[in-house]
């Protein structure tokens, strides 16, 4: 039997979604949902003027937790392999360079453990894990581990979660567009090539079902920015991307001459 979708139909469940800082946040003090949109960056939930319309249901039969899982196991090598010099280097989040992106991305993963656990989140000030310690590679990797656990505890993909009471797999989807998205975010300001969770995994036909159910009213908002054209025979991932409203073939730009 396929698996609900990431954002459910239930009245009010994607306008509580997007509605979180206008109401005090997921654990009551609002999440950076980061979605970069051109170059600039909008970091916020919000409350929508008028409903979205309906959700179409995702083609994944997989739980949060398998999709978690996928995408894990895709995002980890990408954080291991940033190298220490290029932690300044800007990233297609406009706002952010690598190590405040990576630093943020510790922080969904994080938190979203206490999600899953139907308990409140702290989104406050995002810490600087990377320059904490040394083995802050490490670190990603296990607390990666950890929310694929918080995940996978029977019921933590269903009923609601947060201060907000958000569906569960709502939240769960977020967590899961970080990890997708802001893993090439990284991979592309590094110089790595990013290769997604397979299709088989049912990871990125998820994702493009929740961006197009948020999206019309998300653009409208500024979360989103317009969708980028994206040339014949694009695969889904580039797809995804481009519906966010970053461009695929986004790259560094190359230093000023001295």
């Amino acid at each position: 039997m396929p698996a609900e979708p990431c954002v459910g139909e239930e009245p009010g469940g994607v306008d509580d979604a997007l509605g979180v800082a206008a109401r005090g946040g997921l654990g009551g003090v609002g999440h950076g949902w980061i979605v970069c949109r051109g170059p600039p960056l909008v970091s916020r939930f919000f409350k929508p003027p008028e409903p979205l319309p309906p959700y179409r249901h995702g083609m994944s039969e997989n739980s949060i937790a398998d999709l978690l899982k996928a995408a894990t196991a895709h995002a980890v090598p990408v954080v291991r392999a940033i190298p220490d010099d290029r932690l300044a280097t800007p990233t297609p989040c406009a706002e952010y360079d690598v190590k405040a992106l990576v630093n943020h991305l510790f922080q969904v993963i994080v938190q979203f453990q206490a999600l899953a656990a139907k308990q409140n989140a702290e989104f406050g000030e995002t810490p600087d894990l990377v320059a904490e310690s040394p083995d802050w590679r490490d670190r990603f990797a296990e607390e990666a581990g950890k929310l694929v656990a918080a995940w996978s505890v029977p019921g933590a993909d269903e009923g609601t979660t947060g201060a907000m009471d958000m569906p569960a797999r709502t939240v769960g989807c977020m967590a899961l567009l970080d990890l997708t998205v802001h893993a090439w975010d990284l991979a592309r300001a590094t110089g790595q090539e990013f290769e997604a969770a397979p299709e088989s995994s049912g990871v990125v036909a998820a994702l493009r079902d929740a961006v197009a159910g948020l999206g019309p009213t998300a653009r409208k908002m500024g979360v989103f920015g317009e969708p980028v054209a994206v040339p014949e025979g694009a695969d889904e991932l580039e797809r995804l991307l481009a519906e966010t409203g970053r461009d695929p073939r986004w790259t560094p730009r190359a230093p000023s001459a001295a």
